[in-house]
This record gives structure tokens, sequence and C-alpha cells, in this order.
């Protein structure tokens, strides 16, 4: 139907080019005109025409949709998930539709960041103006003065906004499986002090000024003969483009123009930022951070940077489906040593949890995310596996991380035996909760130590 109707369009331009065509020169000279027209113009775009108007509602009661008791998007009439084909052989509107419901959502996200996890909004860059730019991050109420240990978390690229890991989880699946939620409140359970990284937040987009082109008759110098000429040219290109307009963009949408945010113009400008102004003048003696996917490229970058501060600051890296890459990103020999010593990669794998996966890069440990949520990954195309499992591995990792570091630095801990590289602790952990011992547990910790992230007897503790 959509094809007829367009072709129903574009009947008078062929008739009249069919007219046309046996005239002189200067009807020869409109047929090259109408065919370049034509040979401009998109069939897909032309077909815009007759889509329903981009008008979608700003809420989810607008959407008729509401999140239940267990994170779940659904239908407050009919109770059913998301349907993106709503509309069926119209796939654009079918997307722009997604995107204005994953605008509401982000706003959602942001709503729980402050009410269900007690975090604070803080625009940057700090000393912006009122009428610049500004970008913002969440922050805990202790996350700058708690003086033991405070948790960062980077998620990756795309329309993710803080404290969301993948839009489409959100949407299609709940917001525990989508959304930063349950490690910020595992980590403030822990006593950590909270940072949530906005690294997608770089500009803010403002409608395009349209440009007023002077009239050629405003010019004096011209005789009126010339001047007469250029406007009739001037009108009849305008004609023209107007005509390609209205079927090029049929919705009339606005054109949008970009402008950055001040010292937050990327991921990677986001990060050296925040650790600029904030992390770097927390209090805490441990730093961890947790990274998904481009967020790894962005620490990596931060390191390269900060290398000497992220050091003496950072006590362990999380990363999942890190997209890092220590040659292209030059990272050098100091920092691949520190990341083998300090950071583990949990990556999509079909082994079993904490298999070692062969790696390339002579960097940190990679390591499989288990492989229960393998098939779940194949059909969503997603990180779900890394997120799902690492929240259970969180705790286990940093311990022993901690644990290895300060005996290395050969500071006092009761019952710590020789000093344990990261993978040789962590397979004393998995060993010892096998076997039903309390592990990490038996051992007091040293003051000021990450003491209530411990092991219990039945292994690692459910997640909240």
């Amino acid at each position: 139907m959509s094809i007829s109707l367009s072709s129903l369009i574009l009947l008078p331009i062929w008739i009249n080019m069919a007219q046309i065509q046996q005239g002189g020169p200067d009807e020869k000279e409109k047929t090259t005109a109408l065919k370049d027209l034509l040979s401009r113009i998109d069939l897909d775009e032309l077909m815009k025409k007759d889509e329903p108007p981009l008008d979608f509602p700003d809420t989810l009661e607008g959407f008729e949709y509401a999140f239940n008791e267990k994170g779940q998007l659904r239908h407050i009439k009919t109770g059913e998930p998301f349907v993106f084909n709503y509309r069926e052989d119209l796939h654009r509107w079918n997307q722009k539709r997604y995107e204005a419901l994953g605008e509401i959502i982000t706003k959602y996200v942001y709503e729980l960041l402050e009410k269900d996890c007690n975090l604070k909004k803080i625009s940057i860059p700090v000393d912006a103006t009122e009428s610049e730019p500004k970008s913002f991050i969440f922050m805990s109420e202790d996350a700058l003065t708690n003086p033991q240990k405070l948790m960062v978390l980077i998620h990756g690229s795309g329309v993710v906004r803080a404290g969301q890991w993948a839009r489409r989880l959100i949407i299609n699946e709940d917001l525990d499986s989508g959304t930063q939620i349950p490690f910020i409140k595992r980590a403030v359970a822990e006593g950590y002090g909270v940072i949530v990284l906005n690294p997608n937040e770089n500009y803010i987009e403002v409608e395009k000024p349209k440009i007023r082109v002077q009239s050629s008759s405003d010019s004096s110098d011209e005789p009126a003969e010339k001047r007469e000429r250029k406007d009739k040219v001037s009108k009849e290109t305008k004609k023209r483009r107007d005509f390609y307009e209205k079927y090029r963009n049929p919705q009339r949408e606005k054109e949008m123009m970009q402008l950055y945010i001040r010292e937050n113009g990327s991921p990677e400008e986001h990060a050296v930022y925040v650790w600029d102004h904030f992390i770097a003048q927390a209090a805490a003696e441990n730093v961890f951070f947790v990274a998904h996917s481009y967020g790894g490229l962005a620490f990596v970058e931060l390191m390269i940077q900060r290398e000497a501060d992220v050091k003496n600051k950072v006590t362990a890296v999380a990363l999942t489906d890190s997209v890092h890459n220590v040659w292209h990103q030059e990272a050098g020999k100091t920092i691949r040593e520190w990341m083998r010593e300090n950071c583990c990669n949990w990556v999509s794998s079909s082994e079993p949890l904490d298999t070692s996966v062969e790696s390339m890069l002579p960097d940190c440990p990679r390591v499989s995310a288990d492989t229960d949520c393998f098939v779940i990954l194949k059909k969503n195309s997603m990180h779900r596996p890394s997120r799902a499992n690492f929240l259970e591995e969180l705790p286990v990792y940093f311990q022993i991380l901690y644990r290895s570091l300060r005996s290395q630095d050969q500071l006092p801990e009761a019952g710590c035996d020789a000093p344990l590289a990261p993978h040789q602790a962590r397979r004393a952990v998995r060993g010892a909760s096998a076997t039903g011992e309390a592990t990490l547990a038996h051992a007091p910790a040293p003051a000021p130590a990450p003491s209530s992230l411990l092991v219990s007897s039945s292994g690692l503790p459910a997640p909240h």
C-alpha cells in the first residue's frame, strides 16, 4: 500500500517529464532538473509521508506501561511485555517510539538513584556558568568522606546513561538486569561510598538556528535587470528545494545541533574530569572500579593520563566485557603490569565461572562469566552473563585483591599466610568455599579494611 501511494505521488512528475521531453532546449533543461530531483528522492524517505505523526507520550503512564513489583515493564491493561512492532511495516516509526520510551526510562532510573539508592545528583562542570551546557553524576552522601572504601561505576557506550547497564534489558527483562541499582545497593550495604559516572552525557542538543539568506535585491550596485534574473533563479531554486523537502522530511523533524559540555565531551574526558574533581579528593584509602564494556577503555585512558595517582589510590578494578586495548591505547609496560595484578575482566563465555579465558593482550586476566546465561546472551546479543554472575563475584574479588595487596605491602594481618597473587587467592577462596569452610572471615580484617566484604561459610552471599 505504501509503495502504491508513493507511485501516485511521483506520477505527476513522470507525466510532466514525458510532456516536456518533446520540447526545445528550455524544456530539456527542465527535464534534466526533474531527473536530478528524482535521483535525490529516496523511496524510504518518501514513504515517511504515510507515517503517523512522531508525537509520543512523555510519561510511562502515557505509554500505558509501568514497572511491576519485580521490576518488569508491563502494559497497564494487558500485563504483556513491551511490544516493539506496535505498527506493522512502520519500522522507523516503531524505532522512534522505542527511543521516546527509552528517554522516559532514563529519567525514571535517575529518580530511582535519588529516591531508592539515596544518591545525590551533582552538576558538572563544578564551576559551570548558568548559561553553559552541563552534565551530572550521582554520589552517595559519604562518597567523599568515607575513610575506608569507595566504589566507582562506569557503564558502556551508546544510549545508556548514569545508573544503566543496558536499556534493552531494562525494557525487555527487568530493572535488576539492566541497571546498576543492585550493585549500588549492595555496595552501600557493604559500607562503600559510591560514585556513578555518566560518561555518555557529553553534549546537549538545541534546535539549529535557521540561516537567513540576504536577498540579492538588497545589492544596490547591480543593475535592476540582473537583480531580477537572480531573484527569479533564487525563487525557482527555493521552490525545487521545498518540493524535495516536502517528501524528504514530511514529519518536519527539527534540525538539531550539539553543544558539547566543557571538559566532558567524551567518555574518556568525563572519566578524567570526575577523577580530578571528585575521586582524587575522596578520603577513601581504597577505591574500587566497576567498569563495563567501553567503561573499561575509559578507565585505561584515565590510568594512562593519571598513572601515579591511580596506582596510589585504586585497590582493584573489576571489568565486564571490557573493550579496552592496551596496544591501541598505547598503555606503557608499568600500566600493563599493574593491570595484571589489580584488574580482572569477566567476559561472556560458555566456560564455567572463573575459568581462565585466553587473551591476545598482555594486560589483566580474563575469566569466564559463567555458562548458565549463555543462551540468554546469544538470544539478546547482550552482556548479561558478565553482570549477573559478576555481582556475586564482586565481594570475593575485591576482598582477595585487598588481602593480596596488603600482604605484598608487608602490612601485618593476623592469620595471613605468604603473599598470594590474585589468581591464587581466588582459587583458595573457591576451594575453601567448596568444603564449607569460612574463608576470609576467619582472618581478622586489618584496619582500615573492607571488613564487611567477607565470604560466608556457604560461599558467596545472595544478592539483594
